[in-house]
């Protein structure tokens, strides 16, 4: 039996880093509204819920306590469309987060802003190269936005969450000591860059010894107490290390659960609904009604609301969408439809890709302490800062060594020549654990026509609902990239370090699901500037269905050489303020 509750203003399908900000601006801004947040894990805060047990890195970091049980709900992957795709049983590539705040509670508080061209990247390449430049099967595509349009919402993200940096460009002057290669900003980062560990600065050193322009990482570990524009008191970092994959004891890595969420809750206008699991968004075929789910003790319930935000995760977005027959499911072969297509992840970052590590006989790095942000960077060969006419690729990545905390578990560096196992591993463990550091290229992921995502027809979840399916590889313009940025910038710069030992790595073979390397997955529910391109316009808004409104990373048509959070958070607040100035004075499509 289905229960049927009263009818309500707005609902939320997830409430983490996207949603948290959207639903703080509705109570600050639209203070009539009744506000519904749907959420299938549990609520977690400071106290007591990370004070007690926060450095354990066995419940967290090994057996991902954050993380979505795979028993009740899991994709399954597979190369190319030839192949049979499996479930994923045991956490690897990815980390999606259960509970209120998603993913955002157990980043590692990386923040950046993407380059102003890559919001128009087909364009600009096509622009700068010709139109034959670019791989056949390439589909990236403008995103229908401008890095000018989004500026102001960049700001209001950094100033709520209290981002740390130093500004490289404000309103077109380049600053000594700042990023010479980011877009123009109206201001200063709210915070000055956090203490960076040794190995950061030794990382810096040769990077300016090669002739490069080091920075300091942007952060959202906060180096000193911050009031943020709502009066969220942020706490300082002491420098733990225990960032990735868990929630912070100090409250001093911003979340959800310490700025937007908590702010939004004091209004009395919204109310979470914990451990509601949605499997449909219900809708007439030209605006949503509401969602049906299950709650706690496994009851169907439907809620109806005026106005429906899908703000989950990425992979979640689109299989809400895609079992909810709203829009038309991509198809690779003929390359209609847009729900699921431009499935992209994060070229290298951890395993794989441009890498390389330094061990010394004579330097202790005191690798254990540091935060989920913690280095220098350097931009001269992310996305097209560099000149691609005579390479055989397109592309590129931010270069950085981040001092996030050595884990002993799961963080221990070895040079290539030590054993695998017995007295002399124990014995090389011992002496390079806390002597060595690494660094790597964060590439971006182009969208391409074979890569996408779609209902699985074989798997189920606990619900009897078709699992995500995945079908995702490399492409030789990756792996051209990740060779030459490790043969050309990582070699150098690890020979400068005059190390006792060194490793640099630029293999990419076909992508494996099973080691972990990110979890900035995006697309499936892409933005653009029509509906022959996209599933949701600028604002987020489902073309079609002008009351159903998509946020977060799916929104993306491709990924950048950064981390995306950052930009996930401008595109809610470009979404808050659409619907509060827009939309609820006049309902009906935005663009």
């Amino acid at each position: 039996m289905t229960t049927t509750l009263p009818h309500i203003d707005v609902l939320f399908v997830g409430l983490g880093h996207a949603g948290g900000a959207i639903a703080n601006e509705l109570t600050k801004r639209a203070s009539h509204l009744k506000i519904v947040a749907l959420e299938r894990g549990p609520y977690r805060a400071t106290y007591p819920d990370f004070i007690e047990d926060h450095f354990d890195e066995w419940r967290y970091n090994v057996q991902s306590g954050l993380m979505q049980d795979l028993s009740r709900n899991t994709v399954t992957f597979r190369n190319d469309a030839a192949m049979t795709a499996l479930p994923m049983r045991q956490y690897g590539a990815f980390m999606p987060g259960n509970g209120v705040g998603g993913a955002a509670v157990h980043w590692n508080g990386v923040s950046w802003r993407y380059l102003p061209y890559f919001f128009e990247y087909r364009s600009h390449l096509e622009a700068r190269y010709g139109k034959s430049f670019l791989p056949k099967d390439t589909t990236i595509q403008d995103w229908g936005i401008t890095y000018d349009e989004l500026e102001p919402y960049y700001t209001q993200y950094e100033q709520m969450y209290g981002i740390a940096g130093k500004a490289g460009n404000i309103n077109g002057t380049i600053q000594p000591g700042g990023n010479p290669f980011e877009g123009w900003r109206s201001s200063d980062y709210p915070q000055a860059p956090v203490k960076i560990a040794y190995g950061g600065t030794l990382f810096a050193d040769a990077c300016e010894t090669v002739g490069f322009s080091p920075f300091p990482q942007p952060s959202a570990n906060r180096p000193a107490r911050y009031t943020n524009p709502d009066g969220m008191v942020l706490g300082a970092c002491n420098y733990c290390g225990f960032c990735e994959r868990v929630g912070c004891h100090a409250g001093a890595k911003a979340s959800p659960m310490v700025t937007t969420i908590p702010h939004a809750l004091k209004s009395g206008q919204l109310e979470i609904r914990q451990l509601s699991t949605v499997t449909r968004i219900l809708h007439d075929g030209t605006k949503a009604t509401g969602v049906r789910y299950y709650d706690g003790a496994g009851q169907e319930v439907e809620q109806t609301a005026d106005l429906v935000i899908l703000s989950a995760w990425t992979l979640e977005n689109t299989r809400l969408l895609l079992l909810s027959e709203i829009g038309t499911p991509y198809d690779p072969e003929t390359g209609k439809g847009n729900v699921g297509k431009n499935y992209t992840y994060q070229t290298g970052a951890v395993v794989g890709g441009a890498t390389a590590s330094v061990w010394w006989e004579d330097k202790i790095l005191n690798r254990f302490m540091g935060s989920g942000s913690n280095g220098y960077s350097i931009d001269e060969f992310n996305s097209d800062n560099f000149d691609h006419a005579d390479l055989d690729f397109f592309g590129g990545g931010n270069i950085a060594c981040n001092n996030s905390g050595a884990r002993p578990i799961q963080m221990l560096q070895l040079p290539p020549d030590t054993p695998r196992w017995g007295s002399e591993w124990k014995q090389a463990a011992q002496k390079w654990y806390n002597r060595s550091i690494f660094f790597t290229m964060q590439g971006e992921s182009p969208a391409y026509r074979q890569n996408y995502m779609d209902l699985d027809p074989t798997y189920k979840d606990i619900f009897g609902n078709p699992l995500l399916r995945i079908t995702f590889n490399w492409t030789d313009n990756e792996r051209n990239m990740v060779k030459w940025v490790a043969d050309t910038v990582l070699q150098p710069i690890a020979d400068a370090m005059n190390g006792n030992k060194q490793k640099v790595s630029g293999v990419l073979t076909d992508f494996n699901i099973s080691p972990y390397q990110s979890t900035h997955v995006q697309g499936g529910a892409i933005m653009g500037a029509s509906p022959e391109s996209s599933v949701v316009n600028k604002y987020g808004q489902v073309w079609g269905m002008p009351n159903l409104f998509v946020v977060g990373a799916s929104s993306f048509p491709q990924n950048g050489g950064y981390n995306p959070t950052g930009t996930v958070g401008a595109l809610a607040y470009h979404t808050a303020d659409a619907l509060i100035t827009k939309y609820l004075p006049s309902p009906g499509m935005l663009a």
